[in-house]
């Protein structure tokens, strides 16, 4: 069974972004960047929401392309594109960067993808994530934590019914005072 990971930055309040999708609150330093571009080399399939799906794919396709660019981004941006990727979307005609489009039940083809045999999945975009949230499908979070309160906007976690229980797998500090927190859901 494919393991499903949600991994995000989060604001120390628990928004993934402030008020008007403002992710700049959200930059990364080399080295934690360095972390996301591994963790996309890693990942076997990556489920995108509409919203993150339109974000990621307006930059990094032609993102190695741009001037000034760093040997780190030119990597991630490569390693991007290579990942396969799953976008869920109603309102989304067409995708591509090595990625199909789902319209139909989320939770019902996340369900299917974690009995497929490969590797691991990761799952971004907050209205995608909560879905799978509340269908417990989620094995693992791991949330940069960053050392900002944005007062607002989306957040982390959505409203469960029930209580999660989490095994904390690992603590690593960043410069600039961010914080990677990995959980696994106890089963």
């Amino acid at each position: 069974m494919r393991r499903l990971t949600f991994a995000m930055n989060m604001s120390l309040d628990g928004y993934i972004a402030a008020p008007g999708d403002d992710l700049g609150w959200s930059v990364p330093s080399d080295e934690l960047f360095q972390w996301w571009s591994d963790r996309v080399a890693a990942t076997s399939l990556a489920l995108y929401g509409r919203r993150l799906w339109e974000t990621m794919s307006a930059h990094w396709p032609t993102a190695d392309q741009q001037p000034g660019v760093t040997p780190a981004q030119v990597e991630y941006a490569r390693r991007w594109r290579a990942m396969p990727k799953v976008v869920f979307s109603s309102t989304t005609r067409t995708v591509d960067w090595n990625a199909r489009l789902v319209t139909g039940d989320a939770v019902a083809e996340i369900t299917r993808l974690k009995v497929e045999d490969g590797g691991p999945m990761d799952i971004a975009g907050a209205t995608l994530a909560a879905a799978a949230m509340r269908a417990g499908l989620i094995d693992e979070y791991a949330v940069v934590t960053h050392p900002v309160l944005v007062g607002g906007g989306t957040p982390f976690f959505t409203t469960l019914d029930g209580w999660v229980h989490l095994r904390l797998v690992e603590i690593r500090p960043f410069p600039d005072g961010m914080v990677l927190t990995r959980y696994e859901t106890r089963r």
